[in-house]
This record gives C-alpha cells, sequence and structure tokens, in this order.
C-alpha cells in the first residue's frame, strides 16, 4: 500500500513538472497499464512487465516545447508471460493521460513474435485511471506467516522451569 502511494505521488509529481504533462515516467506507467491490458486481450498471459521512459525529442526534462513542437517519449518494456516466454514493448509516445491511454507508435512481441503493431492504447476519452483498486471481496490478498520453532534441552523438569512463550 506504501509503494502505491508512492507511485502515485511520484507520478504526480512528474507529471506537475512538465508543462505539457508527457513525462517518461508519466509514459512508463501509463504504457505498463494499457499494455498489459492489450496483451492479455490478445491472450497473452503476461506473468509480469515492467516499462522505462526516456524524454526523446531534442528537449532537456523539463524544459517547455516549442510552440506547435510535439513531444515524444521513448518506451521500452520488458517482461514474462506465465509459461516463460521474453515479452517486449517499444516505441515512441506523443500523448499519454495517466492509467488511460498512449498514442505514439507501439510494438509488442510476445515469444518472438508480434503481438500488435498500434498507434495507441487505451481510451484517451476516459480521463485518468484510478491510481489505487481496493482489494475485491473474495478474492483473498496473499500474507506472510513465520513460524519460530524453539527446542529447549533439559535433564528434568524442574531443571527447565518456566519457558517464556510457553
Amino acid at each position: 500500500m506504501a509503494v502505491a502511494g508512492l507511485v502515485v505521488l511520484a507520478t504526480g509529481a512528474a507529471v506537475a513538472c512538465r508543462p505539457d504533462g508527457l513525462g517518461s515516467m508519466t509514459v512508463a506507467y501509463t504504457t505498463d497499464l494499457t499494455a498489459t491490458t492489450a496483451l492479455e486481450h490478445r491472450h497473452v498471459d503476461v506473468a509480469w512487465l515492467t516499462c522505462t521512459g526516456a524524454d526523446g525529442g531534442g528537449r532537456t526534462h523539463g524544459a517547455s516545447p516549442a510552440p506547435g513542437a510535439t513531444t515524444v517519449v521513448s518506451v521500452d518494456c520488458r517482461g514474462r508471460t506465465g509459461d516463460g516466454r521474453k515479452i517486449v514493448v517499444t516505441g515512441l509516445v506523443t500523448k499519454a493521460v495517466d492509467g488511460a491511454c498512449v498514442r505514439g507508435d507501439l510494438t509488442a512481441e510476445a515469444g518472438g513474435r508480434q503481438v500488435f503493431h498500434v498507434d495507441g492504447l487505451g481510451d484517451c476519452a476516459a480521463g485518468p485511471g484510478p491510481t489505487y483498486r481496493p482489494p475485491t471481496v473474495g478474492r483473498p490478498e496473499p500474507t506472510v506467516t513465520v513460524t519460530v520453532t524453539r527446542t529447549v534441552w533439559c535433564r528434568t523438569e524442574a531443571a527447565c522451569g518456566s519457558v517464556p512463550g510457553k
């Protein structure tokens, strides 16, 4: 939960620093979400996918674009399918709506086979997607249980005395 909060804050900070709203972090986050959905829609079992973005178009980070200029962010995603095949999604993004859509030129391959080559993913008319989704009812969240066993050896029961925690 804390990690999700940090991602939300970091993504919001990246958008706030960019007057055009197209930052490498926003593009990476949104491409991760939309590409995963698009791959699964095309019957690719995505075990995991991680995306990174890099500013392009000859601009320095945070600088305002020239009037009429198109801002470009290159995106590179790597992952694995449920059966261990390699997933690669790459491209150039010219528009992103946080969590909802990316527009540009994107290509995805899974197991060496091209799955899609599109000019956008997601629904840009939908607006930003949710940054936090509460757990669904009936689907338990994973928990971690640690059991520590301690063996105490005594020659006689009276010699052991009281053992803390017993």
